[in-house]
């Protein structure tokens, strides 16, 4: 892996230094053996590296913004020059298959080429007062010091996607990667320090103590906003803590996507689209479908075309493999309670892959069907590669069942005409529909959800202004 393999280190101010709270190991799920140790951060770790950003801040703030872009933009093309290995890599720490950990670095990267655009279409406004007298001046400028804090299942998508968009606004950042993933953050931040960006502009704290790190985050004056991705409960504490200093936050949480299918959907495509929803990356995102509301008239063909489709994966390891391993050996056993729970209350397997046995995280992906609607499968999210599939007949009821829940980041419509498709779409509550299509993230489209899936937007022009505070001027006239 040449120069990828590199320091294992923390990244402050430009430097790789040693944790204060000694080593960890990183795991290969599909083996569950160590692959790399890397240095664990400690509180103390935490501030020094809010010492570097915030030394960098003003200088980074000051910086054109077609310079910012430039860094960016660099980093880029280098993420596509190491694309291979940085999969490689992303597969061995993570397990995804190495199909899907190719699509990821590309995803990740475009959130580079995406905010170097953005970073030099920053806006503002110049008005006349209504009752005269004054102009008024509006523009946005960079937030301070963000703390980031990404989650494991896509190690670098989700760094990419706050990184881009903070250091296009000005901003200098502090990023907690996973505890299980922290080699591929440490890749990107080698690759951005190589395209150009300034020393403690971006600042890595790896650690396996993630709530002294964070907290040590939250609680420092100069850490001005906070961007999470991962669980709802971890991000309710946060934003608790984020309250006593009423730190700006953006919060990526749950979800329980609803996957919907109408009776007159075509089904070579709704299945095409369940695959890639349910099954990417083993069904390990916050966008993935959850449960499956097919049409009476439809379901029987819909679970056997699917189903048909789901035995035929390759569950595995390296380049033949379609579907890699969960991330732990606790998601694993915390899954197969999920199914067991739903196989006592009268649910039954329609299908399920070949596992390759031996060693590592592995579990079948599994169809299940005539689940019952208070199945935990269908209340919770399952975060696996595992389809419940429930019929429906009336539409309200239906909508009534899949808006009951307090998850609302993803959903995904198939229905046959573009305008009841749209419209359903519209009754839906989420932050995102895929209609006709079963992957719905875009570096250039605003992602997030409602109720507790989160606050604020990732991506888009959106994106950028949960990094800028906006300030108006006033000028007597």
């Amino acid at each position: 892996m040449h120069h990828l393999e590199s320091d294992r280190g923390l990244h402050i101010g430009g430097q790789w230094l040693p944790g204060r709270g000694g080593l960890f190991d990183v795991v290969d799920p599909a083996t569950a053996t160590p692959i790399a140790t890397v240095s664990d951060g400690s509180p103390d770790d935490a501030t020094a590296a809010v010492d570097a950003a915030a030394r960098a801040a003003a200088a980074w703030a000051a910086t054109p913004p077609r310079e910012r872009s430039d860094v960016l933009r660099r980093t880029y093309e280098l993420m596509h020059r190491d694309h291979e290995d940085l999969a490689r890599l992303i597969t061995a720490e993570n397990g995804k298959s190495l199909s899907d950990a190719r699509a990821e670095v590309g995803y990740a990267a475009e959130f580079f080429r995406w905010y170097s655009e953005e970073a030099v279409r920053t806006e503002g406004r110049y008005s006349p007062a209504p009752a005269g007298g004054a102009r008024t001046l509006v523009t946005y400028r960079p937030v301070g010091v963000a703390a980031l804090v990404t989650p494991w299942n896509f190690p670098a998508a989700m760094a990419t996607r706050k990184i881009g968009p903070a250091l296009a606004a000005g901003c200098t950042v502090v990023l907690k990667p996973a505890a299980e993933t922290p080699l591929t953050a440490l890749a990107i931040t080698r690759l951005l320090a190589e395209a150009g960006a300034p020393d403690g502009v971006v600042n890595v704290v790896p650690t396996t103590d993630a709530a002294g790190v964070v907290s040590a985050w939250l609680a420092d004056s100069r850490v001005r906003a906070l961007s999470f991705t991962g669980s709802t409960q971890v991000g309710r504490l946060l934003l608790r803590q984020a309250a006593d200093r009423v730190v700006t936050t953006s919060m990526e949480l749950g979800g329980n996507a609803p996957f919907i299918v109408t009776a007159d959907a075509d089904l070579d495509a709704a299945v095409a689209g369940a695959m890639i929803a349910k099954f990417r990356g083993g069904g390990q995102a916050c966008v993935s479908a959850n449960r499956f509301y097919v049409h009476a008239d439809v379901a029987e063909e819909f679970t056997e075309r699917l189903g048909k489709a789901v035995a035929a994966l390759r569950v595995g390891t390296g380049d033949g493999a379609e579907v890699g391993p969960l991330i732990s050996e606790k998601a694993v056993t915390g899954i197969t309670a999920l199914i067991d729970d739903a196989l006592a209350r009268g649910a039954r397997v329609a299908a399920r892959a070949e596992g390759p046995g031996g060693p590592g995280y592995f579990l079948a992906p599994t169809v299940l069907t005539d689940v019952p609607a208070d199945a935990r499968v269908v209340r919770e999210e399952i975060f696996g590669p595992v389809a419940p599939i429930v019929t429906w007949r009336d539409e309200d009821e239906m909508l009534r069942a899949v808006n009951d829940t307090e998850m609302g980041l993803a959903a995904y419509v198939f229905a046959g005409e573009l305008q009841r498709a749209v419209d359903l779409a519209e009754h839906v509550d989420a932050g995102m529909v895929g209609i006709n299509r079963g992957a719905i993230s875009d570096p250039s489209a605003p992602f997030g959800g409602t109720k507790q899936s989160g606050l604020g937007r990732e991506g888009g022009h959106e994106g950028l202004h949960e990094f800028t505070e906006t300030q108006y001027l006033s000028l007597d006239w």
